[in-house]
């Protein structure tokens, strides 16, 4: 079977574009969670749509499954290879389809990197919202399949806020187009159902991404406190005023040392936490809203705070933001990027318990999330070569998951469920609602072949243990080193 399909692939690609040998497939044994890999039995690289149907036409014919894969940031395990199965990657697949300034749209291909819209866009007023940390190399296939958002979604939305339409491939081979250029269609929303949907419905072959005004003014302070809790209790202060920031982030103490030490970032030495908050609108609406917010972070306690005064300091207050996650690299040889969501009003009760499991695992964990909804991205140190530590790291993300949903959150905000966060989705979801979820995939993809093993629960066994080897491994889906 594997032989047939082999030789069927290498009449859709050149040697060059077809890698076998295992040098050539290392890279795409893991995503952004290293801790989790799996041998493809190849890798295509596909240069136009038409080469991705026939790849996935041929993957059906013989029951082989298939992974499409962008930049691989993914932070869940959710672009890890099916062992002995295909990667399908959709870097080259990067060009702009069209670009209609006057009705505000860009129609790209999935391997058009996120920031390169707005760059696009930029000559004309306009950009595109979504500004996940790693949007610099992200692609917007990617973006789609885990519905990302970023530092801004609180006043704009997620990835699926964002995009009208879609033309895709089905797991069997069927091209379907899904929305158009309008925010008013009719019907279901199918294209908000794939949205998010991790690669379990197929492949987004064009993406119809809906552009909105630069803001003309920004407002970006950022103060410090000497406690993570009373900024977390800070963030609930501002909401409640009535201010809707364009960006309400947190860092500890940790993540602003791991900052300064990468990039020198302007972070105060004393501060236990970090409150960035960014106002953005028209010039009369920001001068209006300034006021207030000044108010409300001097009654907050916070002990210091900076306000950009140019684009260049604005510059480095999100430079050191957005740089936390690979900073913290220098701190620890390993870490688990965590992705809650718990209520902002809990903010302060959640970051306390984040706190006391990180003393009573003797586990240091670095705090980075987009406080303004609510979403939490602890990072979670170890190192990988002392035996059982990835373990126990692994059981502290599991205790800051399920903390979240018994404050009334989510196990995710933008990085998905993957591989990582199986176990948990029953901590969510009645045994019905999983059902109806397994349902409509395999009403979809009967064979289950697009991304198999990610998201959705096995009916036997969790996806992940807090001890001992992960069910996946021992399925020989993927291994771990």
């Amino acid at each position: 079977m594997k032989d047939a399909l082999l030789a069927e692939l290498r009449e859709i690609f050149p040697p060059d574009r077809l890698l076998l040998k295992k040098a050539q497939i290392v890279p795409y044994e893991s995503d952004g969670l290293t801790a989790f890999r799996a041998q493809p039995l190849a890798v295509v690289l596909p240069t136009t749509q038409a080469e991705v149907v026939r790849a996935v036409r041929a993957c059906h014919r013989h029951a082989v499954p298939f992974v499409a894969r962008g930049s691989g940031t993914s932070l869940s395990g959710g672009a890890v290879p099916v062992a002995q199965g295909i990667v399908i990657a959709l870097n080259r697949l990067n060009r702009v389809v069209r670009y209609d300034a006057a009705n505000r749209i860009a129609v790209v291909e999935p391997g058009v990197i996120n920031t390169r819209v707005s760059t696009i866009a930029a000559p004309d007023g306009l950009y595109f919202a979504p500004d996940p940390s790693s949007g610099p190399v992200c692609t917007l296939g990617g973006n789609v399949a885990f519905n990302s958002g970023g530092a801004h979604c609180l006043k704009y939305g997620m990835t699926s806020n964002h995009v009208l339409g879609l033309k895709i491939v089905l797991p069997d081979g069927e091209i379907c187009v899904l929305g158009g250029d309008s925010l008013e269609m009719v019907g279901p929303d199918l294209t908000g159902m794939f949205i998010g949907s991790e690669g379990l419905f197929g492949i987004a072959l064009e993406i119809t991404l809906r552009l909105i005004p630069r803001p003309e003014v920004y407002f970006t302070l950022q103060a410090a406190y000497d406690s993570l809790e009373k900024a977390g209790d800070a963030v609930a202060m501002v909401v409640a005023s009535g201010l809707l920031p364009g960006a309400l982030e947190i860092m500890d103490r940790i993540a602003m040392d791991a900052a300064l030490a990468a990039i020198g970032a302007i972070y105060p030495r004393d501060a236990k936490a970090m409150l960035i908050v960014e106002l953005e609108g028209t010039a009369e609406e920001v001068e209006a809203e300034r006021p207030k917010l000044l108010d409300v972070i001097r009654a907050s306690g916070a002990h210091e705070t900076l306000v950009a005064q140019d684009a260049t300091e604005r510059l480095k207050i999100w430079t050191g933001r957005k740089s936390a996650f690979s900073a913290v690299g220098r701190l620890s040889p390993d870490f688990i990027v965590q992705d809650g969501v718990v209520p902002r009003t809990k903010l302060g009760e959640a970051l306390a318990e984040i706190e006391s499991l990180s003393r009573r695992f003797g586990i240091r964990v670095a705090n980075v999330f987009h406080a303004g909804d609510g979403n939490l991205h602890p990072l979670i140190m170890y190192d990988g070569r002392e035996p059982g530590a990835w373990e126990r790291a692994e059981e502290l993300a599991g205790h800051i998951l399920r903390m979240c949903v018994r404050l009334g959150g989510s196990i995710t905000g933008e990085h998905g469920v993957g591989l990582e966060k199986r176990a948990y989705l029953r901590d969510m979801f009645g045994d019905f609602d999983v059902e109806f979820m397994h349902a409509l995939r395999r009403a979809v993809d009967p064979l289950e072949l697009a991304n198999p093993g990610k998201m959705l629960p096995s009916a036997t066994a969790p996806a992940l243990t807090a001890r001992g080897a992960h069910p996946l491994e021992r399925q020989g889906i993927i291994s771990r080193e």
